[in-house]
């Protein structure tokens, strides 16, 4: 079987950065925790644990930790993880994306310039999460159409409107228009990652033209999921596998091409997998 993969597909420079944080840490010391998973991949967090690597789920266990090294994950963290981590004498090694990084110093600047943020995103993502924790006022998350009808916003106080890294970069503009649409002072920062519209675009070029479609990423992978939507709108014969062990797919008796993406979480051996395996067993 032939196979194409998207020019951008797999690690982003971000992800990239926290995992190698972790792996050299390894060779320095044997005393390491996550601030939660380092990533959305389950493949790469077993293998850190079986390492000795140790994920802290939540604040409430993170308080109980003393003379480690505590990573903060890509997600990054509001500042108050920060001065736990300090307070109990622990080394801070900060994983936080760049990208995510600038969205933190945004907020904090704009809430203290008397803006009230909103964040275009799921309000249970952890990098959503970190992102509130910058604001010095109040904050709102909109994820929908339904959610960006039904704001309210009863103040002259200016709008400051930022991003989830992995948002659907259409699905955000649309969500803007309907916000702006009533009338209020609004300043939007389009905080997509360039990462992240390079590999939602190439993903959509490639499923239009493929007859499987298959999208490789961890199953809370947000950028993954936002990318099978994608791919589904353009190829109904689209599969959303973690690996080469959910690769038990009826391929039609037509079909001659399968596409290939993946996830920002997903490490350049996994694809490399599935698309050996593909070419040898479909």
């Amino acid at each position: 079987m032939e196979t194409v993969l998207a020019t951008h597909a797999g690690f982003c420079f971000g992800v990239d950065k926290a995992v190698r944080n972790v792996y050299d840490l390894l060779d320095k010391t044997d005393n390491i925790c996550t601030f939660g998973p380092i990533i959305h991949n389950d493949t790469v967090v077993s293998d850190l644990k079986e390492k000795g690597v140790r994920v802290i789920e939540n604040e409430e266990e993170l308080s109980e930790v003393h003379d480690s090294t505590v990573v903060i994950r890509a997600h990054g963290v509001p500042p108050r993880i920060y001065d736990l981590i300090k307070r109990n004498n622990n080394e801070c090694v900060d994983g936080t994306c760049p990208v995510v990084k600038r969205i933190h110093d945004i907020v904090k600047s704009k809430s203290e310039e008397g803006y009230r943020i909103i964040i275009i995103g799921s309000p249970v993502h952890p990098e959503v999460l970190g992102i509130k924790g910058w604001s010095e006022g109040d904050v709102c998350v909109i994820e929908n159409v339904d959610d960006a009808e039904a704001f309210v916003h009863e103040s002259s106080q200016p709008l400051c409107i930022v991003s989830q890294t992995t948002f659907n970069l259409n699905k955000f503009q649309e969500l803007v228009e309907i916000i702006k649409n009533k009338g209020y002072n609004v300043n939007v920062v389009n905080t997509i990652c360039n990462a992240t519209k390079e590999r939602q675009e190439s993903a959509d070029a490639i499923a239009s033209k493929v007859d499987i479609m298959l999208v490789i990423g961890g199953k809370n992978s947000s950028n993954t999921q936002k990318l099978y939507s994608i791919c589904k709108e353009k190829c109904p014969q689209t599969y959303f596998v973690t690996g080469v062990d959910d690769l038990k797919i009826d391929i039609p008796k037509t079909a001659s091409l399968v596409g290939i993406t993946a996830g920002a979480s997903t490490p350049n051996n996994i694809i490399e997998e599935v698309q050996n395996y593909v070419r040898i067993n479909f």
